[in-house]
């Protein structure tokens, strides 16, 4: 009874320092567009610059959420979770010391980086640290983190004023990271199911991968690798379009700014509540109920968005939108932490997460082209219908295959 009370102890520290680092992942990645406007004043940068400025940090998610997942299956998922952390807390701070595009663009890519390869390493410890019956709930708990992040970076934007306070957010987004790194060395454990499959202790475990192309493909996972980026892919390109032009969308209705700065903070409140409340149905009702009213849900959301004239039916589709948007993400990543046994855990959730990274850059790309020839948002809202009835066939078939066995470990 000892044991089993110490066990839980340890993954409740272990999924509470993971919120927080998710939710100072979530302000960092919003910062630079709370930022902007005074930053493009500072250094006289034309919006086509800035456009460079949002992307360059988009590009480092990639690469840091394949580098860093391959990287928590060879060196331990703490060791380098606390890496990813120090690398984007630096590089913040650095973005406030940097003198024109150039140097941004360095800073802005390096801290990318860092913020990549921190998500793979935070989805394989919450998964591994909660009991069997609750690993999506703890997933989607960590995960609410992010969206709650994204707004507290938008209120310290409002409350720093004048055109060099947006260098606070930055010093907030950097100072955090390195505040909350004796912690994460000090009371987070390392993954015990790492340590058993390092160590041999389960049939199959004890031999790490021979490559990338091993752990993704062999041993009859290239069906749910290939199903899960296609999910990811296609969510992830709606998810990040309406992040990005969910305002203008608003604006384009004849709706005030103050009714967009609502839309957007709804858009805000139902990705938090979704992260964690439609993971943990995964738990509770099973993982193929869950991603099916997932996906009805999104498809309902931006049908209510295409619909909706007023500020409240706005308000209500952008909520909605962000309850089964955000919230679908979180079970996203919870699904793929469960479909990957432990020895190649980091690896798949990293590669499904840089998939996923680049639905966030061109999702974004698509429908800045499409607009600018004469497209409505409105029609990029309906086409993005059947682009969720894909990721959601391809979800529903990634559920469908077997769960791997997870390694008996010791109560610590």
């Amino acid at each position: 009874m000892q044991r089993s009370t110490n066990t839980r102890t340890t993954g409740a520290v272990t999924i509470g320092l993971c919120l927080i680092v998710a939710l100072l992942e979530g302000l960092d990645l919003q910062s630079t567009g709370v930022a902007a406007p005074r930053m493009a004043r500072e250094f006289h940068l034309a919006v086509a610059q800035m456009g460079w400025a949002f992307s360059i940090g988009a590009l480092g998610l990639l690469p840091g959420a394949a580098i860093g997942g391959r990287l928590a299956d060879k060196l331990g998922r703490k060791r380098v979770l606390m890496l990813s952390v120090a690398l984007f807390g630096i590089f913040s701070i650095a973005t406030t010391q940097v003198w024109d595009l150039n140097s941004l663009l360095a800073a802005r890519f390096l801290t990318g980086l860092g913020l990549g390869a921190a998500m793979p390493n935070l989805i394989a410890l919450c998964s591994e640290a909660a009991s069997p019956d609750q690993r999506n709930t703890a997933v989607g708990a960590m995960y609410c983190g992010m969206p709650f992040g994204a707004a507290l970076a938008a209120v310290i934007g409002i409350v720093s004023p004048g055109d060099a306070g947006w260098r606070h957010i930055f010093y907030v987004g950097g100072v955090g990271p390195l505040l909350v790194l004796p912690l994460l060395a000090i009371f987070m454990r390392e993954s015990a199911h790492f340590v058993a499959a390092r160590s041999g202790g389960s049939r199959g475990l004890g031999e790490a991968p021979s490559g990338i192309a091993q752990a993704l493909w062999k041993e009859g996972r290239a069906g749910t690798t290939v199903a899960l980026w296609i999910s990811y892919l296609g969510t992830l390109i709606v998810l990040y379009f309406l992040i990005n032009w969910l305002p203008s969308l608003v604006l384009s209705r004849g709706l005030t700014r103050v009714q967009s700065g609502v839309v957007q903070m709804m858009f805000n409140i139902g990705g938090g509540i979704g992260a964690i409340v439609i993971a943990s149905l995964m738990d509770r009702i099973g993982k193929r109920r869950t991603v099916t009213g997932m996906y009805l849900g999104i498809a309902a959301a931006l049908a209510a968005l295409v619909a909706a004239s007023g500020g409240v039916s706005m308000a209500c589709g952008g909520l909605l939108a962000g309850l089964f948007l955000v919230g679908g993400q979180s079970v996203l990543y919870a699904l793929a932490s469960s479909v990957y046994p432990t020895h190649v855990r980091g690896t798949g959730v990293g590669a499904a997460v840089a998939v996923g990274r680049m639905g966030s850059i061109l999702g974004p790309l698509i429908a800045g082209q499409l607009l600018a020839i004469g497209q409505s948002a409105s029609v990029l809202l309906s086409a993005s219908i059947p682009l969720i009835a894909v990721a959601a066939v391809a979800a529903w078939l990634a559920v469908g295959k077997p769960a791997p066995v997870y390694a008996p470990v010791a109560a610590q």
